[in-house]
Parts: structure tokens; C-alpha cells; sequence
């Protein structure tokens, strides 16, 4: 599950968990929503990213979000195939984490990676997506932090 496009050290990063180990990816993309800008203002500025915070409203979200969403899970299918992994992928807007699990029990998955951006607030009441999704997948969940190019 991913929030933004993966960057090459995502990429370099997730294909090399299991080793020489054959993988595939199901990918499942989330275009940001749009009730959640207080919170990402508010992790933005945890961080010391200010200017990140004031250009806040200027990112799509909601239904303009779903354009870029698609643009990023084709980039980030794409950068998966090209370092030799087998991956699909698809935007997922209505119940996440239903979708996840439904994901997770037809593709018989192992495991199930979360690559997001910190999240601070959500993190520490354990709302966050990886945390939740621990309780509804029956799979072990490793999340990890998403890197900027």
C-alpha cells in the first residue's frame, strides 16, 4: 500500500527484502484524501517542514487526486518491472483496508508493506494505515518510510 509514487531507493529497497528470492507485487495506491490536511500540515511542520505546510492546500485531493494516483501507480509499476519484479497494481478509494484484506486472501499473499510518509499524530494513536492493517489481514505488515528523490 502506497500514498506517493515510489522513488528509485524505494524501489531498490523493497525488491531487495527477500533476498534473490522470486517476488511480486500487488500494489495498491490511496490518492490522498481530502479530510486529512490538518494532519499532514500538522506532521509537516514535526518535521520542520514549513513550506511543505503552507502549500498544503494546493495538492489535489479528494476526486482531483485520483489523476495524479493513477500517474503514480503506473510510475511506480513500471520502476518495480524494471528492476525484474512482477507487479499489478490498482487505486483504491472506498474502504482501504477492506480492499487489503480482500487483496491479501485472493492473491494469497505473506506479507503486506506500507510505504508511507510519517505520520506522526496518527501514528501515536496508532490510526495510521499499517497499524490498522495489522488487526484485519491476517499477514504480518511491514511499514516502512516512504524517501524524496
Amino acid at each position: 500500500m502506497i500514498e506517493q509514487p515510489l522513488t528509485s531507493v524505494d524501489v531498490d529497497f523493497v525488491t531487495s527484502l527477500h533476498g534473490d528470492d522470486p517476488v511480486s507485487f500487488l500494489v495498491l495506491m490511496q490518492p490522498r484524501g481530502d479530510q486529512d490536511r490538518l494532519l499532514r500540515a500538522i506532521d509537516d511542520v514535526a518535521l520542520g517542514e514549513i513550506p511543505d505546510a503552507l502549500r498544503e492546500a494546493d495538492v489535489p485531493e479528494g476526486h482531483a487526486a485520483r489523476g495524479p494516483a493513477e500517474q503514480a501507480l503506473v510510475h511506480s509499476l513500471e520502476a518495480l518491472r524494471k528492476k525484474g519484479a512482477k507487479a499489478s497494481g490498482q487505486i483504491i478509494e472506498n474502504h482501504p483496508l477492506d480492499t487489503l484484506k480482500a487483496v491479501v486472501e485472493e492473491a494469497n499473499a505473506d506479507e503486506v508493506i506500507v510505504l508511507t510518509a510519517p505520520h506522526f499524530v496518527e501514528e501515536f494513536f496508532h490510526r495510521d494505515w499499517a497499524s490498522r492493517a495489522r488487526h484485519k489481514v491476517g499477514v504480518p505488515v511491514l511499514k516502512l518510510f516512504a524517501h524524496n528523490e
